[in-house]
């Protein structure tokens, strides 16, 4: 909380709708998991905030990255960050994407079904695969489990028909669901991933390396959370117990939100307060089209409203400037029961899956992008000019 009270002091003079990332918090997730998960690979999921100058600032921190498409791996190549620091971690693939990825000799890819198998054999001959495992992701505040992966036993078969078509089975991954709350999802996950492991070698003679832990380590919202480092316990314990019959066993976990969901803080201003029929509404300068698209799937922002911190609280709707009507937030939220047009509204640890989601619908511009350390610059420079005036 201090860290964002800093972030939202030096935000005073900045005009809203903003986000304000600090990338020296950045710095410190990336150390506090690799502390914490020593013998594993980070591979940045660049989905969650692809912003140059994060890629720049974990590429020299190491960094591996997963990306989802042809235009994130060319964002990353002009970047400089290498083809073999890259898995392709998107299971719904285009061929001529696979073809550009294998070009560049990226040799990772995900996959769930027999197609995804045949269009990488055939754009991608040879290459490594890996299976994403369906799991039941109920402990986290946006699921996962629908859209992707699939059951212990389709892996099974998948693993032999990559075979036959000249591919690398070579390990499977799963997510937990993002923000995901139950640390022992990943232990749930790791036991059956082993299971998979031990039957393809026994009945297949399939020898799987790699275990990709995909993503789901929360960061703070409005709940209490496991730590980074309790999850890394049960991960690192149910390793030791569930792969002890693995040679070379290769681990690679594909953070997300919990590396960059707390180097941010958005600031936006109070275009309207309204009462209706179905109660009190308040709109915000941002909204669901300006990154907070997140808000309709179950992420609960901590929200602050500036100098009306001690002031009595009350139930709100809360939605964005545009002409649709999806475009609300939060249909009860606690605000401050003073809110008055003009108030500075500060959305807290919104470094996340935000800015990249932000559309310019209705001709409403998304909020602008700001670095601490360039304000940090900006302030130290004027200071010292003004120290050497005297």
């Amino acid at each position: 909380m201090e860290r964002m009270k800093k972030l939202i002091d030096l935000s005073r003079n900045l005009q809203t709708p903003f986000v304000l990332f600090d990338l020296e918090i950045l710095k410190e997730n990336y150390i506090r998991l690799k502390n914490s998960l020593p013998f594993a690979e980070i591979f940045y999921a660049v989905k969650a905030n692809s912003h140059p100058r994060i890629i720049n600032t974990l590429k020299e921190l190491g960094s591996n990255f997963d990306v989802a498409s042809a235009g994130e791996i060319e964002k990353l190549l002009k970047l400089g960050v290498a083809p073999e620091k890259m898995s392709f971690g998107n299971t719904i693939k285009k061929e001529k994407d696979i073809k550009f990825a294998y070009s560049f000799g990226i040799d990772y890819y995900a996959v769930d079904t027999e197609m995804e198998l045949e269009k990488i054999a055939l754009n991608a001959p040879g290459s490594k695969v890996y299976f994403r495992l369906i799991i039941d992701s109920s402990d986290s505040d946006w699921p996962l489990s629908r859209k992707f992966g699939t059951t212990s036993e389709h892996i099974k078969f998948l693993a032999v028909y990559a075979k036959t078509l000249g591919l690398i089975p070579y390990g499977i991954s799963f997510h937990v669901g993002s923000q995901c709350n139950n640390k022992f999802k990943w232990r749930e996950a790791l036991k059956e991933v082993s299971n998979i492991f031990k039957e393809l070698k026994l009945n297949d003679g399939i020898n799987m390396n790699l275990i990709n832990l995909g993503g789901g380590m929360p960061v703070v919202y409005d709940k209490p959370i496991p730590t980074v480092e309790e999850i890394s316990d049960v991960i690192k314990d149910s390793i030791e117990e569930y792969f002890y019959f693995v040679d070379d066993l290769k681990v690679i976990i594909e953070p997300g939100r919990s590396m960059v969901g707390n180097i941010g803080l958005m600031g936006s201003s109070v275009l309207l307060r309204s009462k209706k029929t179905d109660g009190e509404w308040v709109y915000l300068d941002v909204g669901i089209f300006h990154g907070l698209t997140e808000a309709m799937g179950g992420i609960r922002y901590k929200i602050i409203v500036d100098g009306k911190e001690k002031s009595k609280m009350k139930t709100f709707k809360l939605a964005g400037p545009t002409c649709d009507s999806i475009d609300i937030m939060y249909e009860e939220v606690e605000l401050p029961e003073d809110i008055a047009l003009n108030d500075r509204v500060y959305i807290l640890n919104t470094g996340a899956y935000t800015t990249e989601y932000v559309t310019n619908f209705n001709g409403i511009y998304g909020p602008s992008i700001y670095f601490v350390q360039d304000i940090e610059l900006e302030e130290a420079e004027i200071n010292s000019e003004a120290n050497s005036a005297f």
